[in-house]
């Protein structure tokens, strides 16, 4: 692997693994932009400006834009989550070049009125079709319930009131000041020139306008509330716990992953063997979201409503024995194999390697290669977890639960 780097004079910075045997090249662009960057007023407005940038430019129809991606067999799409907005594309080497300079060209959108007006109806859509998924809701809602007014607690999708309420004004504006070179990572992986690709990157981008793209950040341990929510209509009872963990920033975010691994991964975990394997419950599962200056582990149950009160007193008890015990040599060694494998094989095609590589260049700003990231897991000790286990108390949570019940 070799890796490449360089900042344009407006801020924009790009930044390359190249692998000279890989068969294929993925691009991305990164925008340092997401739900807890909004307010208010214009909550959900970048999952809709992700849908926007598809309508295309001022000399780009919708048309030509999925035309181009389809002539040269692109496997493309885009993500918003609560900080960041991405746009990504796998290819063959020789189409690289091509959908290169395509997204660079959709990075400055004509942001029509009457796409706007349109693409509403197709994000109401989508938060309809989300309200129907419980999962996603009593995650979304305790993710809101635990961060209170910290801005990490807005939903990437909005409302409906805050999508009719939004004008296409107000969304220009935003982009103006989000989507400004400074405030952007190109990030390529696999085969390709990154001499050619630069320069085609900086002749795209090269008279973008910087601009000041603050974010605010400030560590919040968590409102630790408990609400119980009536859902008609569910056959299970939906569980969501949310306690504090680190930031991206983190020295200990492996050691916390490897926590979450060992609490709720989907096989041989605790979770696993007092919860699914025991059927008392059809999922329960933990993971570990380490963000911008703050950090949480999410604890997801699915279970009957006849069996929610015995499972509540399970995973409490397993919170607490896990407070005074500790975890055990063991589980550590089957967490870090289990999660050097997932990494090892996901990194194993350019398109795989490619978010993580943009990612920790966004939050660290410094290049991590696979050998660090493989060196960094296995150094965790049992006495770094334990620690982080006295640190960030799991028996100190946020609790939502969405019921059949009344």
């Amino acid at each position: 692997m070799e890796f490449k780097h360089k900042t344009l004079n407006n801020g924009l910075t790009i930044i390359a693994e190249k692998n000279k045997y890989a068969q294929s090249a993925a691009v991305g662009f990164f925008v340092k932009t997401g739900s807890r960057d909004e307010n208010t007023a214009i909550s959900g407005v970048s999952h809709f400006l992700e849908h926007m940038m598809f309508k295309g430019t001022d000399k780009l129809s919708c048309f030509d834009v999925n035309e181009t991606f389809d002539r040269t067999g692109a496997k493309f799409n885009a993500f918003t989550s609560e900080e960041n907005t991405v746009y990504y594309a796998a290819v063959l080497p020789e189409y690289l070049e091509q959908v290169t300079d395509l997204w660079a060209q959709l990075m400055r959108p004509a942001l029509r009125d009457d796409d706007f007006t349109m693409e509403k109806n197709v994000i109401k859509e989508e938060i309809a079709m989300y309200k129907d998924m419980p999962q996603f809701e009593v995650l979304d809602h305790a993710r809101n319930l635990h961060f209170g007014q910290h801005p990490c607690g807005f939903s990437v999708l909005g409302t409906n009131q805050s999508i009719d309420d939004l004008t296409a004004e107000q969304m220009r504006t935003y982009f103006k000041s989000r989507y400004a070179p400074n405030n952007i990572t190109v990030a390529l992986s696999g085969n390709f020139d990154f001499d050619k690709i630069t320069s085609l990157i900086e002749s795209k981008a090269s008279l973008w306008t910087t601009q000041p793209a603050p974010r605010k950040l400030e560590y919040f341990a968590g409102t630790f509330k408990r609400e119980k929510i009536h859902k008609a209509n569910l056959v299970c009872e939906h569980i969501c716990l949310v306690s504090p963990s680190v930031s991206m920033q983190d020295k200990d975010r492996y050691a916390a992953s490897l926590l979450a691994n060992i609490v709720g991964d989907d096989s041989g975990s605790r979770f696993f063997w007092e919860l699914v394997d025991s059927a008392l419950a059809e999922e329960a599962s933990m993971q570990c979201d380490a963000m911008d200056g703050v950090g949480t582990n999410f604890t997801y149950i699915q279970t009957s409503p006849e069996k929610a009160e015995q499972v509540t007193e399970i995973v409490d008890k397993i919170f607490t024995k896990i407070s005074i015990e500790g975890i055990t040599e063991n589980e550590l060694v089957a967490a870090k194999n289990k999660m050097l494998s997932a990494i090892t094989i996901k990194n194993e095609v350019p398109m795989g390697r490619l978010v993580e590589l943009g990612i920790n260049w966004v939050y660290l700003q410094r290049y991590v290669d696979i050998d660090e990231t493989v060196r960094q897991i296995k150094s965790v000790t049992v006495k770094q977890v334990n620690d982080l286990i006295a640190k960030y108390k799991l028996t100190d949570y946020t609790s939502v639960v969405l019921t059949p019940k009344e």
